[in-house]
Order: structure tokens, then C-alpha cells, then sequence
């Protein structure tokens, strides 16, 4: 089965992911693509917490670029997790045509500006956002499986 949710969410494994997606989808496994966390012992211990009984996984975007194609054609169901934006485009930089990118929590900060409720965005986000679609990526916010999708087009507005 192939990966069943490329997600970007500031608090990767939570309560919505784990519940709202998890029940959705039935995942078998979580993958944390993550450079600082695939790194940190302890980060991971805390992340695993919140995660339900299964595979837990933390792993860097280059070592999960290398393991992407072997994700999608094993029988584990398997949600991937990445906190920005940059780090989903860098694992799916030229592998993106047809997969779809669910855009959850990515919150207030200086130099992001407001896009959704729960979604606040860069000059650089928007840019790694309309690169991802030009590659084929279907890019779309939804912070629950039951709520609305809203398109890129629709986020990207001024």
C-alpha cells in the first residue's frame, strides 16, 4: 500500500493526526521526516509517546528520499509527517506528479503571514508550495479528514 498522507504539521505527531487522520486512514506506521529530529534520541522518545501502538520512524528528508519508493510499494500503511514546508518539497522535489499534499498546522510567526486559521505562511513557503504543484504535486489544506479541503489557489489568494 502506498503512503496514505504526506502532511505538514508543525506538531507532527498529535492528537489530530493521530486521532482524526489516524482513524480516517488506519495507518500501520508514522514516518517523522525531520533532520534535527532524526538526530535527537530524545525528541523521538517524546514524539513515540504520542503516537499509537505501531512503527514510529524518524528519519532525515535525504534518507527518506532514498527510502520513498520502497515506502510506496510495502504492505504498511504509512503516514508522512514533515513540520515545514521546505522539507516536504525537498523529499518530493521531482517525485511529486500525482501525489497529494495535505497541509495541516503551520502557525503565526514573524515572518509568516496569515493564509488559514491554522495556517500562516513565508514568502519561501509560497514559493516551495507553487513548485510542488508545477511538479505535479495536488496541494491542499485540511486540518481534519471531515473538514473542507481548501486548494492551493484558494491558500495562495491575496
Amino acid at each position: 500500500m502506498p503512503v496514505v498522507l504526506y502532511r505538514v504539521d508543525e506538531r507532527l505527531i498529535h492528537g489530530q493526526v493521530v486521532v482524526g487522520w489516524g482513524h480516517e486512514l488506519r495507518p500501520d506506521r508514522y514516518i517523522v521526516v525531520d533532520d534535527a529530529i532524526a538526530e535527537s534520541e530524545w525528541e523521538q522518545e517524546l514524539y513515540a509517546l504520542g503516537a499509537p501502538q505501531g512503527e514510529v520512524g524518524f528519519v532525515s528528508v535525504a534518507d527518506a528520499r532514498d527510502r520513498l519508493d520502497a515506502w510506496a510499494t510495502e504492505a504498511a500503511r504509512t503516514v508522512l509527517l514533515t513540520r515545514d514546508i521546505a522539507s516536504m518539497r525537498s523529499l518530493l522535489d521531482g517525485r511529486s506528479a500525482g501525489v497529494a499534499v495535505n497541509l495541516g498546522g503551520v502557525h503565526a510567526g514573524s515572518d509568516r503571514t496569515h493564509a488559514l486559521e491554522y495556517l500562516y505562511l513565508t514568502e519561501r513557503d509560497r514559493m516551495d508550495l507553487r513548485e510542488l504543484e508545477r511538479q505535479g504535486a495536488v496541494v491542499t489544506a485540511r486540518n481534519l479528514p471531515d473538514a473542507q479541503q481548501v486548494p492551493l489557489d484558494t491558500i495562495l489568494a491575496p
